[in-house]
């Protein structure tokens, strides 16, 4: 009996190890690298190369390269956006049906080898270091260091998925309603006032190319992970469809099939509702693709064609849209009761699927239904950029953090580390 319970308890072990049946980039321990710059207590902040003068306005420099896009901007320690470039590669990868990382690269070292500053125009310099595409991550990583070190700047290692959820921190008074104010931080000895769209804690829902989380955000490095994909994406999944119709792909699957769903019917294809039994926030969007797969082979079939109308795929589009944030609704729906009992009712909505229109649409919808606010940044600002970086950045500064140019790497897997939930404190 002691064995049978040994193998059990081993095969238990092994299967945790390997995340099966778990939600994917969760620290449950396996990770060499996790992100958890103020500890776990979020109280343990240290300016390892030093910190601009927050006693008054600074500038940031922020270096965006985890992926296709080459972005840099100049944002001000009060949010305002004083210059930024995009350099778009869709073109590069169009022919390819999607990102092909050597050329990626080469296309970053490209635009960022004329990235250069003036000393008394930055304070410090940001950049993505991780997750992404780890010879992307590189190029933009070693022109923000060798920045850094020249000029000897403030240097701050940004964790892509916290810049796309502080973008909805971003002030911005034309996204509130007439009643709402923006959230003030008041100026304390070392740092001067600011403002915020929304305080913590809060919560998120991450969606984008390659990431899919919800997570009940308590302060700076300090996330609690509700629910994540246990395989695809949302933003995966839309690309997988965009290419199964046929739709171009150099601007993203995303935009390509949210257009075409507009001429179609959301409820012309029976599709599956993803993790309809299972009890927890978690999402998952593989079984939902090969769904839309076989229903798409099943209609060329019934039609005799190789390749179905135009107005086929548009009903195929919209209900896979349909059927993808209906699955978003009901796990996020989920996770909403979970944190309601501790006075969390704002949602921010983040990541570059944040600019699907039907997407937002239905979310506010769900949020006003419940009584809770959603925050979502402008459509351009959903999206990679340099201005994430550089605001990433500004938020960690005014926390006392800072990183070593000199010691930083780059991670393709980054997840948020595990914090202590015993600390309530306030945290604006």
């Amino acid at each position: 009996m002691e064995r049978k319970e040994r193998k059990r308890l081993a095969k238990e072990k092994r299967k945790l190890l390997r995340g099966l049946g778990q939600a994917k980039a969760v620290d449950r321990g396996q990770w060499q690298h996790t992100y958890l710059p103020g500890g776990k207590l979020g109280d343990s902040f240290e300016a390892k190369s030093g910190l601009p003068n927050r006693t008054k306005l600074f500038t940031v420099l922020g270096i965006e390269s985890s992926c296709d896009d080459t972005g840099a901007a100049v944002v001000r320690s009060d949010g305002k956006i004083l210059g930024e470039s995009l350099a778009s590669q869709n073109e590069i990868h169009e022919e390819w049906g999607g990102v092909v990382p050597g050329l990626a690269r080469d296309a970053h070292i490209a635009k960022l080898d004329g990235v250069n500053i003036i000393d008394d125009d930055v304070d410090a310099i940001g950049v993505t270091v991780g997750p992404g595409l780890e010879i992307c991550l590189r190029v933009g990583c070693n022109r923000a260091r060798e920045l850094a070190m020249q000029y000897n700047k403030p240097f701050v290692g940004v964790h892509h998925l916290e810049a796309h959820i502080l973008m909805a921190r971003l002030p911005d008074e034309a996204s509130l309603s007439e009643n709402e104010e923006l959230v003030n931080v008041p100026a304390t000895n070392d740092t001067h006032e600011s403002q915020r769209t929304v305080g913590f804690p809060f919560m998120a829902l991450l969606v984008s190319g390659g990431h899919c989380q919800i997570l009940k955000c308590l302060g700076i490095g300090r996330y609690s992970i509700l629910g994540g994909t246990l395989d695809d994406s949302l933003g995966e999944a839309f690309d997988k469809t965009a290419r199964l119709l046929g739709l171009p792909v150099g601007g993203g699957g995303g935009p390509a099939v949210e257009r075409l769903a507009r001429e179609g019917d959301p409820n012309s294809v029976t599709l599956p509702l993803p993790l309809a039994r299972r009890q927890s926030s978690d999402l998952s969007y593989a079984g939902l693709k090969t769904a839309v797969r076989l229903a798409v082979e099943k209609m060329q079939i019934e039609q005799d064609v190789e390749e179905l109308d135009h107005n086929s795929k548009a009903d195929v589009a919209a209900s896979f849209q349909n059927m993808a944030i209906k699955h978003i609704e009901k796990k996020l729906g989920r996770a909403m009761a979970m944190v309601e009992d501790e006075g969390i009712k704002n949602l921010a909505v983040v990541g570059g699927v944040a600019a699907n229109t039907e997407l937002r649409s239905r979310i506010d919808t769900m949020c006003k239904d419940r009584g809770w606010r959603m925050f979502v940044p402008p459509p351009r600002l959903c999206t990679d950029q340099g201005s994430m970086s550089a605001w990433a950045a500004i938020e960690r500064l005014m926390m006392g953090s800072s990183d070593s140019a000199e010691d930083q790497d780059v991670f393709a897997r980054y997840p948020f580390g595990q914090i202590d939930l015993s600390n309530d404190t306030e945290i604006k």
